[in-house]
């Protein structure tokens, strides 16, 4: 394997259809494509600052290294990559991608990060301001995760979290077979229109949550007192202990309350069956 190090390159395409290469405390300066068609690339401590960097590259591993804002757009149309102890300023992060890992990474500003992509394994990260972050991305593995964006999960598949905080508006709209375990998840609209959506042990705040789905599963888990008008449109199985601020026209299914409801609405607008058993202690 080729190594280079303590070297600085700008421009473009300055290392581009390199292969078998470590990259040891490089500098890549803003520029275009600086590692575009390669293979079997490694680096570590290096800092990137311009676009394009990692395009149609097959393998390649980035630990203990920097993306500034300016490196936007830095890993697209790519595969098998796995990044470890980074630190990423840029947005627009991993698109159309295939077989990613990210261990111990921080992303300060994820937007519109992680499209398109299949095979993703996430573990002990913490990712910021990334709204309408995996959209359209299937087969997700998390755990040890901490999310501020909104509009996150949409149109995904086959989603597994375990042991996160999801600060995220308008969460795993038209989603479909997720499993959230041991969860927080805060923010509104939560679910709609999800198909198989489980929550385990999970605890769900903000507005009207889990309204429209198909097949809701819960078990366990806990709802915030701003939680309210819940369940609208959806078929559902539920235990929830403690309270829960309303439910109103659930289609289906039956939930269970450990606790008291703040008010039920079954009104004119239930759509058939429109006949889900709601019970409360």
């Amino acid at each position: 394997m080729k190594i280079i190090e303590n070297k600085e390159f700008g421009g473009e395409r300055p290392l581009y259809c390199e292969h078998d290469l470590l990259l040891r405390g490089v500098t890549i300066h803003v520029g275009e494509s600086s590692i575009k068609e390669t293979s079997n690339i490694e680096a570590e401590q290096c800092r990137f600052e311009g676009k394009y960097v990692f395009w149609e590259c097959r393998g390649f591993r980035v630990r203990d290294s920097f993306f500034a804002e300016s490196a936007r757009s830095s890993l697209w149309y790519s595969c098998d990559v796995v990044m470890q102890g980074c630190r990423v300023e840029a947005p627009k992060m991993f698109r159309r991608m295939k077989g990613i890992e990210l261990h111990d990474c921080h992303f300060t500003n994820a937007e519109e990060t992680l499209w398109d992509c299949d095979g993703v394994r996430i573990e002990d990260c913490r990712i910021e301001n990334a709204d309408y972050l995996f959209m359209h991305t299937d087969n997700v593995y998390i755990d040890r995760y901490h999310q501020d964006g909104n509009y996150s999960f949409q149109y995904s598949h086959n989603v597994e979290i375990h042991n996160a905080t999801l600060n995220t508006k308008d969460a795993f709209w038209e989603a479909e077979n997720v499993t959230v375990y041991d969860s927080e998840i805060n923010g509104e609209y939560l679910g709609w229109y999800s198909r198989n959506l489980r929550l385990v042990r999970c605890h769900i705040t903000g507005e009207q949550p889990l309204c429209y789905c198909e097949n809701l599963v819960m078990e366990d888990c806990t709802m915030g007192e701003d939680a309210n008008l819940a369940f609208e449109y959806s078929t559902v199985r539920a235990t929830i202990n403690g309270p829960v601020h309303s439910i109103k026209n659930p289609t289906s299914g039956c939930i269970e309350v450990r606790g008291k409801v703040g008010e039920i609405i079954l009104d004119e607008n239930r759509k058939a069956p429109g006949d889900c058993v709601i019970r409360q202690e």
